[in-house]
This record gives structure tokens, sequence and C-alpha cells, in this order.
């Protein structure tokens, strides 16, 4: 892609693809995988409360995955703030300097 090209990265800005972007999409990925690995939880033992493997595992994994999808929300904020940070300042594309 030619450096005049209106797509390509400002010189110095971060790249567009983070450590911190990364982990979050797999923490998002994580629970997805699990719940859609049936035959890891097809099973009734051990059972918890009298209640078979299979519901008893599913629903632990609300939590989880609500703990998940919380890391990724603070991963992505925390690596959107750094990019703030990092960005020059002056007039934002949208309004065009007007305030």
């Amino acid at each position: 892609m030619p450096p005049s090209s209106p797509h390509a990265p400002a010189a110095g800005a971060p790249p567009a693809v983070s450590t911190a972007r990364v982990l979050a999409g797999l923490c998002l990925l994580v629970p997805v995988l699990v719940m859609l690995w049936v035959p890891s939880y097809n099973r009734l033992a051990p059972g918890l409360g009298g209640m078979p493997f299979f519901y008893w595992y599913q629903l632990l994994w609300v939590p989880v995955s609500a703990l998940f999808t919380g890391t990724a929300y603070l991963l992505v904020r925390r690596d959107e703030a750094l990019r703030r940070a990092a960005a020059p300042a002056g007039p934002g594309p949208q309004d065009g300097g007007r305030a």
C-alpha cells in the first residue's frame, strides 16, 4: 500500500492489532468454544446436589463467561485509552475542529 493511501497508518501510530485486542478476542472465544464442545460435558456423573453434570457444568459457565467478557471489556478499554494518549492532539476527524 503506498504511503499516500488514505488507509495507510500514520507514522508512529500504534499497530491496529495489539496484544490487548488479541487477548480480548481470546477471552470472548474461550466460552463459546467450550460450550460448543458438547462431548466434553455430555455425561451424567458427577452430580452436584442431585443435578447431572451436563446441567451444572453449563450453569457454571454463565458466571465464568461473564468474567471472560468483563476481562475482554477491560482489555479493550485500556487499549483504547492508550491509543487516545498516543494520538496527536488536534481537531477530530468528524467535526473538523469545530466545537
